[in-house]
């Protein structure tokens, strides 16, 4: 757990002997415990093997390169999709930069991605890009699985939340250490994810704070080598509000660039996001109504990051 706020930390590592064979009993174990981090706190932080050291190091020297480049070419990279694209100095990114771009763990997206930042080529980064985005897919889906069962649901929701996480939205950000002062400064704005599942990987330079249910801000530690799980907003309307999207920003602490690699599993535009009938009861009335994920976005477009929206639009 980290002590400061109180988040879980749960270790799929192999090599310290934890075995997750689905039907075992560290399998059913670990169903237990990300659900109750998931209802107690949104989200937990990540330790495995899927993503080696030597991957993340690599990955984070080239997201630095990638915001090396010029600002002209940068801003090549537009998207038609809300978030996505280039984007410098936001009202929701104050004195940051970001990347949006959809279907990472597709090569021909990545391809196409590199290309126009590098008309040369660089395989190194598209390589790294592929394989991370990859893997923290397939990890994400391996979690869903375990909420699924966690419900005690029947199979056939394995497919359904699948259905949730058909693409991805990867974002690639640059939190520049403030030049003026060297304590904390607000580099992402409040906010929740509009999303179902958040995977978050970060270089080392903490920044990441949750809002407790007290008002407070509480700093989120990161260990070494580690990565934070959290629940989006479609995961919430899924769950029929069991597990809710956190309030969180980013306020840099350190003395140097915070980079980060965010992989966001989203549904399609045309998927249907709906409560399962077996999640609603007498002490779980139902909560949110069936609504096409394109019409949340054209909706969020209107909106932006305004807390509570997602209620307003969803809420029954």
């Amino acid at each position: 757990m980290d002590t400061e706020s109180g988040v879980p930390i749960l270790d799929f590592r192999k090599s310290t002997g934890i075995t997750l064979e689905e039907g075992g009993q560290g399998w059913k174990e670990m169903i237990k415990k990300v659900r109750e981090a998931f209802e107690s706190h949104s989200m937990f932080l990540l330790r495995c093997d899927e993503i080696p050291k030597e991957l993340q190091n690599e990955m984070f020297a080239n997201i630095k390169s990638l915001f090396d480049l010029p600002e002209e070419t940068k801003t090549q990279f537009t998207g038609k999709r809300v978030y996505r694209g280039y984007t410098s100095k936001s009202v929701a990114l104050p004195n940051s930069q970001t990347f949006g771009i959809d279907d990472t763990f597709d090569p021909n997206e990545t391809r196409s991605f590199t290309k126009l930042m590098w008309p040369e080529g660089n395989p190194n980064f598209r390589e790294a890009l592929l394989s991370f985005s990859s893997e923290a897919r397939k990890i994400s889906s391996f979690i869903l699985k375990m909420v699924v069962e966690g419900f005690g649901l029947p199979e056939n929701y394995i497919s359904e939340v699948e259905e949730l996480c058909r693409g991805n939205d990867t974002r690639l950000t640059k939190y520049p250490l403030p030049k003026e002062t060297t304590d904390s400064a607000i580099t992402f704005v409040p906010h929740t994810d509009k999303f179902n599942l958040t995977f978050i990987s970060e270089n080392e330079v903490q920044g990441l704070q949750l809002l407790q249910k007290s008002g407070n801000w509480v700093n989120v530690n990161v260990p070494s080598n580690g990565f934070v799980v959290m629940v989006g907003e479609m995961l919430q309307v899924w769950s029929n509000g069991r597990f809710k999207a956190p309030i969180h920003r980013v306020a840099i602490r350190g003395n140097k660039d915070r980079y980060v690699f965010i992989l966001f599993s989203l549904p399609k535009e045309e998927t249907f996001i709906k409560v399962p009938p077996e999640l609603v009861d007498e002490d779980h009335p139902l909560r949110y109504k069936t609504f096409m994920y394109e019409d949340f976005i054209n909706f969020i477009k209107t909106v932006g990051t305004k807390l509570g929206a997602f209620e307003d639009f969803a809420g029954i």
